[in-house]
């Protein structure tokens, strides 16, 4: 058996399309090293995305290709995960400790986008990042129940406020500050300056990703928020249904126009199976969230059933992945944050914090 070469190692990996970059690890610049000595080859790999449940899967597969080449050749494979801070809109600054923030929006109430959400934070955690939710549906906070967080948040100064903190998320929500039962009967202006607060003075610590629950709709309450926010893509819910897919449509248009990358489109509510007999049925239509994503050439980064499971669950404050992590539904929401992840480690990076502020005096 001859030596492998580095170049012969690479021809070989370029074979393996990962499913979640949509390219080769090579192409990707995901592979740091390659060590060869004899018939033991070494692969190090870092990955821009958590992938907790995704690294043994990738070790098989890398494994099996180049014992492809020789069998007889003895493999490891390390992974390592690095997630970098990634640009955001033009004239706005990152937030301090927070190096990505998702936005989690829809055009229009009821097709469970703050359910996806909160999901979509504790999959993330669940695969090896430090993430936090922020619950910018000032009219209608549901993130304090979802995560059965009760009381208030602490001020150790007085002036900013500390996150709360539930199944390893940190979270924020105006629903920490208020009674469950009372109505915020505020204005426009008075909202954003709440959710800016809220946003700006929570002492957020070394957050890979937060994720805002936005409200529904594209009014001027959502651009402001995309224009001041530091977003660094932004994630689409909708379900099959026509006119939700109308309105979904103006939500992606929105983040067009303040030049917020869309990471993608979640189909909620994609099929209903029976708890009866298992009957499965396209209640809300079928295929809406695929022709959208074609229309606009964005990614459809997963369907989501109609569960009674998801609705109790998120009820009870144990969302899905939390209540049944290796259930199918908490598989498919670990599924589409890898996706989200990893679909955002291919946009631009910022390296604004490498470079010192000259002030000139």
């Amino acid at each position: 058996m001859s030596e492998l070469s580095r170049s012969q190692v690479e021809t070989a990996l370029k074979n393996h399309l990962d499913p979640y970059l949509k390219t080769d690890l090579v192409s990707a610049k995901c592979l740091r090293s390659v060590d060869i000595e004899g018939s033991r080859v070494t692969l190090n790999v870092i990955l821009g995305f958590p992938c907790k449940g995704y690294e043994a899967q990738l070790k098989s597969d890398l494994t099996g290709l180049l014992k492809g080449l020789d069998d007889e050749l003895d493999v490891s494979v390390n992974v390592d995960t690095k997630i970098a801070s990634h640009a955001v809109q033009k004239g706005v600054e990152h937030l301090k400790n927070v190096k990505n923030i998702i936005a989690v929006a829809s055009g229009k109430g009821g097709v469970g986008k703050s359910t996806v959400a909160v999901n979509l934070a504790l999959a993330l955690s669940a695969e090896g990042a430090k993430v936090g939710m922020l619950d910018a549906d000032i009219y209608g906070p549901s993130q304090p129940r979802m995560l059965g967080i009760s009381g208030q948040p602490d001020s150790k100064d007085g002036k900013s406020l500390e996150p709360m903190l539930s199944y390893g998320v940190q979270a924020m929500s105006i629903g920490f500050l208020i009674d469950e039962e009372t109505p915020m009967i505020w204005r426009g202006p008075m909202v954003t300056q709440a959710l800016e607060q809220l946003f700006k003075d929570t002492k957020w610590r070394d957050l890979d990703y937060l994720i805002i629950d936005l409200p529904p709709g594209t009014g001027d309450i959502q651009l402001t928020l995309a224009q001041k926010v530091p977003v660094s893509g932004a994630v689409i819910v909708t379900t099959p249904q026509d006119i939700a897919l109308l309105d979904a449509k103006k939500g992606l248009k929105m983040f067009e126009k303040v030049q917020v990358p869309v990471l993608g489109i979640v189909e909620n509510m994609s099929t209903h199976v029976c708890t009866q007999c298992g009957h499965e049925e396209h209640i809300f239509g079928q295929g809406g969230g695929t022709r959208m994503a074609a229309q606009h050439d964005v990614d459809l980064l997963g369907a989501l059933p109609l569960a009674l499971a998801i609705r109790e669950d998120a009820d009870g404050g144990q969302p899905t992945v939390v209540k049944d992590p290796d259930g199918q539904i908490a598989r498919s929401y670990r599924d589409i944050a890898r996706r989200v992840a990893a679909k955002l480690s291919l946009q631009t990076k910022d390296y604004s914090h490498a470079f010192p502020k000259i002030v000139i005096q």
